[in-house]
């Protein structure tokens, strides 16, 4: 049998459900790798190889759900995000204010899906401070790195379950994402990451969140892993329904659709072709001077070409400006840092430059503007989401630039600072105010480079109507069958 780092996720479902494997063997293979290879590219926070070998003996004992169910983990390891509290684990929130503060006496909900869907936790994936920036660099920790060049920088905030995926750490992992947070790590690591429409999880589905930014997601090195991770994630009752703590949800397929349409990399409802916009233009444009790379117009074209190898109508388009927009999306995110529960003095001299800024700033906020950002958020969510709606989906640079050195961010400027993960990460931002869902496939990787022997990785974004993860998840697995990985792992 190959490693079992080399399976991909649905195969060692298969063959653990099957009696083929068992849950000990591989978490203690992962393990192994975690703890060999883990420093190197600083996936994990905090290892738990002792929890991690107590869950695996307690799943063998009591043995696989009869009927597993297509959102079935049963054995698979995996991390938590280390902004998600697992009882009896300190979470350190990428954070020097949270060092030794006792672990938490209660999961967090999402931590409650996975365990309910079989996962092992070998731990708790590297994130930046309180998940603000698009890297995960935490002052006092090692940075995430992306596996494919260790001068570079995994993207954030889920850079660490990012970089672990790629590594082959953990054959798939959680993420949370809002402003990109999923989908720039996988790019940056060369791996799917799925950011879901806005009420479509139960937990993490961006409806409790200020302007419904915040949602969590799956990222895994295969389209249909990532579906695999997409279904456990929705927790389906025995009739396969999905019990919403809200009012407001989005709509979702039947049980075991997302797997399927990543399999067969099929369009819903037997289409064959369908009418995709292609587009570089962002939200952010005529705020800051957002340049496309050549290596990201590359991967763009890539990704355009398998699209249109399939039998798709390709069209060029451009958004509509929308220079309300950044002023906006500023507030919103400050607003949000003005609620982190930190309130002495001293706590908040630790914390990073950037992060006491957008708390500071987010503090000094009148009322007033925060309510009128939000509701120019509400009216840009509803042009774009009618712009998006023009097409089955639209079609974007995953990245403007390739992954950014490690240290490349402002620690000291935090104004400058934003600008630079703007510049970096245009395209992402406003699909979380638009609570539109979206997925990052690689599409190509960049010259070879001593430090970089593959070539450093680059992807587009394809994004979809409300409720469409099917249809993304069919043309990510075209794209991904038309243009495969130079290799298995870079370590």
């Amino acid at each position: 049998m190959d490693a079992l780092h080399e399976r991909t996720a649905v195969e060692l479902r298969d063959l653990l459900a099957s009696g083929e494997l068992t849950p000990t063997e591989v978490t203690e293979h992962f393990l192994a790798r975690a703890e060999r290879l883990g420093p190197a590219v600083g996936a994990f926070a905090t290892l738990t190889p002792e929890l991690a070998r107590e869950r695996a003996a307690r799943l063998e004992a009591d043995g696989p759900p009869r009927p597993a169910g297509p959102g079935s983990l049963w054995g698979l390891p995996t991390g938590d995000k280390d902004l998600w509290n697992r009882a009896g684990v300190p979470t350190g929130f990428g954070s020097r204010a949270f060092a030794g503060l006792p672990p938490a006496e209660e999961s967090d909900e999402i931590v409650r899906v996975l365990d309910d869907a079989g996962v092992v936790s070998l731990g708790k994936t590297a994130a930046p401070e309180l998940g603000f920036p698009a890297y995960t660099e935490p002052a006092g920790a090692p940075p995430a790195r992306t596996p494919w060049d260790l001068t570079r920088g995994a993207g954030g905030s889920s850079g660490g379950a990012a970089a672990a995926v790629a590594a082959g750490l953990l054959p798939l992992a959680p993420g949370s994402d809002g402003g990109g947070s999923i989908r720039i790590p996988a790019a940056a690591c060369g791996v799917v990451g799925l950011k879901p429409t806005r009420g479509l999880l139960p937990a993490g589905s961006g409806v409790d969140a200020l302007g419904g930014l915040v949602v969590n997601g799956p990222i895994a090195r295969t389209v249909a892993d990532a579906a695999l991770l997409l279904e456990a994630l929705l927790r389906r009752d025995a009739t396969g329904g999905v019990a919403h703590p809200f009012t407001l949800r989005a709509p979702s397929a039947p049980a075991g659709s997302y797997l399927a349409a990543a399999q067969r990399a099929e369009l819903p409802g037997g289409a064959r072709r369908a009418r995709i916009g292609v587009t570089t233009s962002s939200a952010w444009d005529g705020f800051y001077d957002i340049q496309v790379s050549a290596e990201a117009r590359a991967a763009l074209d890539a990704g355009v070409r398998a699209l249109a190898g399939a039998g798709h109508e390709i069209e060029e388009t451009t958004l509509a400006p929308a220079p309300e927009y950044a002023p906006a999306f500023r507030t919103l995110w400050m607003g949000g840092a003005s609620a982190v529960p930190i309130d002495d003095p001293g706590t908040l001299d630790l914390l990073e430059p950037l992060t006491q800024w957008l708390i500071r700033s987010g503090r000094a906020l009148p009322a007033r503007q925060l309510a009128e950002a939000l509701r120019t958020l509400t009216g840009y969510e509803r042009s774009l989401v009618a712009q998006v709606g023009a097409y089955d989906a639209v079609v974007t640079p995953a990245l403007a630039l390739t992954p950014r050195p490690v240290g490349w961010y402002d620690a000291e400027d935090p104004e400058r600072n934003f600008e630079q993960q703007c510049l970096y990460t245009p395209f992402t931002s406003m699909l979380n105010v638009a609570g539109l869902p979206a997925v990052t496939v690689p599409t190509s990787w960049t010259e070879p480079t001593t430090d970089a022997p593959a070539g450093l990785p680059m992807g587009v974004q394809i994004v979809g109507r409300p409720g469409g993860e099917a249809t993304l998840l069919a043309l990510a697995a075209q794209v991904e069958a038309a243009l495969p990985r130079p290799r298995a792992f870079p370590l």
